[in-house]
């Protein structure tokens, strides 16, 4: 499995390795010892989500409260859509920057974002089916969104895919709305929480990815 580092630190792709027969293929989405590699801690899933998704479908930009915060692993298992991270950590040196990764049935790559990271995507095939594997289970109260159109994040929404969005998340504040108001999580309070997931060792890169 490839391993690589977004340009949001703490957040990650993995690209399995396919193995193709007369039959179809076979391949492991998910392997939690080359996460723990990557992050420094497991994983401890405590709720699976699945959504299904009609083209041009948007959803995000989603966070949670920290602590806990929700970490996620996002894998598309049928279709295609684009994946994007944003850091809404406030004091963050990548602050309100963002990734993104194609998430398909091609290369069947998956995508690993931290508590405290913004995660959205956008619906790129007729049906786009998409999996979550989720450290914390939903928490309506302690569940934010910003929007997804918001000029300030630029995010990259392909020109040719009309999007489509929630009634809640085409109300979500803009990034800017959102720091004033005061709900985005602190950098400080996420790093203390990566550290302690690592049992006190803080290895995560403050920089850029690599």
């Amino acid at each position: 499995m490839q391993v690589a580092e977004l340009r949001v630190p703490g957040a990650w792709s993995f690209t399995p390795r396919q193995l193709p027969d007369p039959r179809g293929l076979f391949l492991e989405w998910f392997k939690g010892e080359v996460l723990a590699d990557a992050l420094g801690h497991p994983l401890t899933v405590k709720q699976a989500n699945h959504s299904v998704s009609r083209k041009g479908a948007l959803r995000g930009v989603h966070f949670a409260d920290v602590p806990p915060g929700q970490a996620k692993y996002v894998y598309c298992s049928r279709g295609a859509v684009l994946d994007v991270v944003v850091d809404l950590r406030v004091g963050s040196p990548t602050f309100g920057e963002s990734d993104a990764v194609r998430l398909d049935e091609v290369d069947r790559r998956g995508v690993y974002l931290s508590q405290g990271l913004g995660h959205a995507f956008l619906a790129l095939s007729d049906q786009a089916d998409v999996t979550y594997l989720c450290s914390e289970p939903y928490n309506p109260g302690h569940e934010h969104g910003v929007c997804a159109l918001d000029p300030a994040l630029a995010l990259p929404w392909p020109a040719d895919v009309e999007p489509r969005l929630s009634e809640r998340d085409a109300r979500a504040p803009s990034l800017a709305d959102a720091d004033a108001a005061g709900v985005l999580p602190s950098y400080t309070a996420c790093l203390q929480l990566y550290d302690s997931l690592r049992g006190g060792e803080d290895t995560l890169r403050s920089g850029r990815g690599q």
